[in-house]
Parts: C-alpha cells; sequence; structure tokens
C-alpha cells in the first residue's frame, strides 16, 4: 500500500505531525516499534496530549495507518523521522533513535522518496549522521532522493500555537532538496521559512530553546539572590514585565524539564567541546538550573526547621510532579531529583498530580488530596495545575510551600 506520508516515531512530536497531515487530505501512515503504542492508536486512544481521542478517531475514519510495519516506508512519498533524541545516562546526547530510524529507513528507501529529520541534535546530524546511513545501500542524496531538515516546534498543551499557524524552518542537503521539503510542508502549514542550509536549521533549533534555558537560569539565579534579601521576587518580575519593550518575562520554579528544554542545550555544548568552543553563557546557566532542585530541598528544610521539624521522619508532599501545568509528561521533571534528595536526608515523600496521574518511578500517588495535606509535616507546590484549589491547598496544608507562586497570601513560603 502507497502513502503520501509515513511518519517514523508517533510520539510528541510524529503523532501532531500526523494529525496535520491527515487533516490535509493526504495518506498518512505511523510507524513506531513499540507494539503497545501502535495497538493504542489503532484502538483510537491517544497517547499524546495535543491529539484528543475524538481527533484520533477522526484520523483513523481518514484513512490513518498505525504500523509496526516497516515496509509502508517503501511505499511512501514523504518519510519524516520523528524520534527522540535525549541523554544518555552519562548526560551526553544520544542519537541511538536516530541512527536506528535511519538504518530502518535506508533498508526500505526507493529512488524519489523525500526523507526529512525533524528530531533536535547538533548543528551537522543530518548530513554527518543520517545521510551517511541513508546512502549506505547505493541511492545518493540530492541525486536519487531529497533530504532535509526540519526542527519540530511542538509545545505540549499550547492552545495558542499548533502546527498549522506555527512558521516552519525547512532547509535541504541541497536547493532543490529545500524546495522538496518546503513544497511539502506547505500543504499544512501557513508560513515555511526557508533556512540556508541543514545546519542552520538545526543550530536555530538550539538557540530557541537554549535562549529559553539562558533566561530561566537568569530568573532562578534572581529569585535565590532575592531570598537571600528578603525581597518578594514575584512582585519583582510582576513590575519587570509591565515594560512594554526590552523585557520579557521568564519564571523561576523548581528546575528545567520537558523533551526539549533540559536536552537541548546540552547538545549544543556537546557540539563546543567537539569543536574546541568554549559557550560560557550556556555552561553557567546549565550550573544554575541543574542546583534548583537541590534548592528547593533546602527551602523545604528550612520551612520545617522553623516550625522545630526535623526533615529526618518528616512527611513530605509534592504537588505536580510533571515538567509544566496541565501537561502530562513527566520527562526530565525536576520531582525526581527533589523526591530523591529529601528521601536521601530522611522524609517520607508522598505525591499527587491531577494530570501526570500514577507515576511508576514515584510509586503510587496520594489516593485522598485532603487527608495527604493535613497529614503532611509540609508540602510543596512545584506545578500549580488549574485543576488545584489553590485556596483550599493552603488551608489545609500544614506548611505550604509554594515554588510557583500561585497561592496568594497567607503563610505561605514562596520561591
Amino acid at each position: 500500500m502507497s502513502f503520501e506520508l509515513v511518519v517514523v516515531g508517533v510520539g510528541y512530536v510524529g503523532l501532531p505531525l500526523a494529525a496535520a497531515a491527515t487533516a490535509a487530505g493526504m495518506a498518512v501512515a505511523g510507524y513506531d516499534i513499540d507494539p503497545d503504542v501502535v495497538r493504542t492508536l489503532a484502538e483510537g486512544r491517544s497517547h499524546v496530549l495535543d491529539v484528543s481521542h475524538t481527533e484520533l478517531r477522526a484520523m483513523r475514519a481518514n484513512g490513518f495507518t498505525p504500523t509496526t510495519d516497516p515496509g509502508v516506508i517503501a511505499g511512501a512519498d514523504t518519510v519524516v523521522i520523528c524520534v527522540p533524541t535525549g541523554l544518555g545516562p552519562d548526560g551526553r546526547p544520544d542519537l541511538g533513535a536516530v541512527r536506528a530510524a535511519a538504518e530502518t529507513v535506508s533498508d526500505h528507501l526507493r529512488p524519489g522518496t523525500l526523507v526529512i529529520l525533524e528530531s533536535t541534535s547538533f548543528p551537522g546530524t543530518t548530513d554527518e549522521v543520517l545521510r551517511p546511513i541513508l546512502e549506505r545501500h547505493g541511492l545518493v542524496a540530492g541525486e536519487d532522493f531529497p533530504l532535509g531538515y526540519s526542527p519540530e516546534r511542538i509545545d505540549p498543551g499550547n492552545r495558542s500555537f499548533g502546527i498549522r499557524n506555527t512558521p516552519k524552518v525547512v532547509s535541504g542537503h541541497t536547493p532543490l532538496c529545500a524546495k522538496h521539503c518546503a513544497t511539502f510542508y506547505c500543504r499544512f502549514v501557513d508560513s515555511v521559512v526557508v533556512a540556508r542550509g541543514t545546519r542552520e536549521a538545526e543550530m536555530a533549533k538550539l538557540l530557541e530553546n537554549t535562549y529559553r534555558y539562558v533566561n530561566i537560569a537568569l530568573v532562578n539565579e534572581i529569585a535565590v539572590f532575592c531570598d537571600q534579601l528578603g525581597v518578594d521576587v514575584w512582585d519583582v518580575l510582576h513590575c519587570a514585565a509591565t515594560k512594554p519593550f526590552g523585557f520579557q518575562p521568564f519564571t523561576p520554579g523548581p528546575g528545567v524539564g520537558g523533551h526539549c528544554i533540559p536536552v537541548d542545550p546540552r547538545y549544543l555544548l556537546e557540539k563546543a567541546r567537539r569543536e574546541g568552543a568554549q559557550l560560557g553563557v550556556v555552561e553557567a546557566a546549565r550550573r544554575v538550573d541543574s542546583a534548583m532542585p537541590s534548592y528547593v530541598v533546602e527551602r523545604a528544610v528550612r520551612l520545617l526547621a522553623r516550625s522545630g521539624v526535623p526533615v529526618d521522619g518528616a512527611r513530605v508532599l509534592l504537588l505536580g510532579v510533571s515538567y509544566k501545568a496541565d501537561v502530562p509528561d513527566t520527562r526530565e521533571s525536576a520531582a525526581f531529583r527533589i523526591a530523591d534528595e529529601l528521601r536521601a536526608l530522611g522524609a517520607v515523600v508522598a505525591y499527587h498530580d491531577p494530570v501526570a496521574g500514577e507515576v511508576p518511578a514515584l510509586g503510587p500517588p496520594v489516593a485522598d488530596l485532603d487527608s495527604a495535606l493535613r497529614a503532611s509535616d509540609a508540602t510543596v507546590l512545584l506545578v500549580a495545575h488549574s485543576g488545584y484549589d489553590l485556596g483550599r491547598l493552603a488551608r489545609n496544608s500544614r506548611r505550604l510551600l509554594d515554588v510557583t507562586g500561585s497561592v496568594p497570601g497567607g503563610e505561605v513560603m514562596r520561591l
């Protein structure tokens, strides 16, 4: 069977892409190596926040085909690789999924098929990592098949900007490859921006998220300093944000999380290391952001100590363990380190999250939130999900450390 598009990897990036293309009338297949993912998609149940069950069922009705069979690649006009590019156990970039996907695509690649990488990586990945693997059976990029790179710009939970109305940066191995890439995305994206080359497009994605990483580090550092000075950092941020020019607000937090912000700067730093370059600002931001979970633990210990409660044996409840409000994604969430460090100090740690639900790495969540609030020596609000009644949290908590600056008034220790 032939498809206009085969998406390789139907997760947080690949499934919304498949949804947008299907809605534009394209015949789309989603290939994934995880049989559980494919089975649930085939049943009309979405595992991705930005694609509802209803939307997925509509996709299925319009021909979207999830599969574990890589043979669908052989019948594709376009193949887009959307596999994760995370960090290995050593904290360094791991391109294992990209290499594996490239090998699978190369085994089924036919002349004329457009291949695009959307996975985030360091400049040179498309040309130095992906292209040699795709060419290993004799087909040549730019001659036998077009090759391009287009960085994903998925923001989970964002209801204002999706694939269609977010400008799409595209690039190609050759200028003609770039034209093929642009033509493809123009079918379901309102605005397409053509980069000079794949390296420029790859670097643009890293810059976008490193910009956020650095600015988050700045306000995190300011928050710690404001605590030292006895200054309300949230009022400082409110006042600064009223300036209509020259300032963009960022908020402090327990650490950076998600699939991009804590990861992409590491790719940039790794590339700099390989090239013998120094990125001092990015490295400084890494140190600040990486220290925030420990700082939150310090503040929790301080909150307990004010009432004469030792952390050893104290019951601490963490509220919101996903990385972002109203998003179930727990990847790289600061909650894991905070829980580990509190437990290392002897605290008995429990958690609750109305969006993420049960997180196996943290054990079962508390069943009754109000009872847990009253029974805990300290409660730490890490993520202010809209499902939380903030006044109720403040009323029922013995001691509340609000990391989010969301709980108004009362005996609340803010970050």
